[in-house]
């Protein structure tokens, strides 16, 4: 249990740092913009590196990279998933009108429903997971060089 409890508080910790950012946009009513939506990358990033980086302190003598990449997938799915679900809430629940105003920020002309929106939403924070936990690995991974003198 102890293991994944790490992965599990910095998925909370991420999403809701994800929730907020959505939150503090709408404020301004730059929400329904999609290039805003790129932040959402560094701050996922952010969340699996610093839950790689403890896991690593906890256990520098057994960690290896499947086990970090482990931690940052896990970390990364459970705060898409939180966001995802929130997402859904707000545009059906919250603010109804949401839907039609980010299609027409788009401009494309394209027929959707609130379901592929989500599905979009969901699938854009699984693919970034997985990109920032492999990047971040490449930083947290030990090295099998030989050292040299």
């Amino acid at each position: 249990m102890k293991k994944i409890s790490l992965p599990i508080r910095f998925g909370l910790v991420t999403s809701a740092m994800l929730i907020a950012y959505f939150l503090v946009l709408s404020l301004f009513d730059k929400h329904t913009n999609p290039a805003f939506s790129f932040f959402n990358a560094v701050i996922t990033a952010f969340g699996i590196c610093e839950a790689v980086r403890l896991r690593k302190i906890e256990n520098p003598e057994t960690f290896s990279y499947g086990e970090g990449f482990k931690t940052g997938v896990i970390t990364g799915f459970i705060a898409t998933i939180l966001f995802t679900a929130f997402f859904l809430f707000y545009a059906t629940e919250v603010n109804p009108t949401f839907l039609s105003e980010l299609l027409l920020t788009i401009k494309g002309g394209f027929t959707v429903d609130i379901g592929m929106v989500t599905f979009i939403v969901a699938v854009m924070g699984f693919a970034t997971t997985v990109v920032a936990a492999l990047a971040i690995m490449q930083v947290f991974k030990s090295t099998g060089n030989a050292v040299q003198n």
